[in-house]
């Protein structure tokens, strides 16, 4: 056995998603973090708000948890992917996005897609890398 497969191991958020769809928020693998679409579900309450910037700053409180889990932070993400069924709600989430990516400066998409439920306002999509 690799160490490389002793390394892969599933973090799961506690989201009913990940059961009912059969995914887990995050997947380590060796130095890898690959951290699933996140929206902005509260997954302690499976509540989402209206609010496109609220829900981006739950989206990246769920990657943070997802990265803590996985012995990383903001600073190690490489590659950011960012989903919003509409590109006019991307531009108010500059600041909060810029509060955790602006120091970092990991490669970026943003992509004008659907989404899951059409209460989702944006989903967003890391990978870090561990130190």
């Amino acid at each position: 056995m690799t160490q490389r497969s002793i390394e892969r191991r599933a973090i799961l958020s506690g989201s009913t998603f990940e059961e009912q769809i059969g995914y887990a928020r995050a997947v380590v693998d060796g130095d890898r973090v690959h951290v699933s679409g996140t929206t902005g579900y509260d997954y302690a309450t499976m509540t989402i708000s209206d609010d496109v910037v609220e829900q981006a700053e739950q989206c990246l409180r769920n990657i943070e948890a997802a990265l803590t889990e996985a012995g990383c932070t903001f600073a190690d993400v490489v590659r950011v992917r960012y989903l919003l069924p509409d590109r006019a709600d991307f531009e108010p989430c500059w600041p909060t996005l810029r509060r955790h990516f602006g120091t970092v400066r990991p490669a970026a998409t943003m992509m004008v897609c659907g989404l899951a439920d059409e209460r989702m306002r944006i989903e967003i999509e890391v990978e870090a890398r561990r130190r």
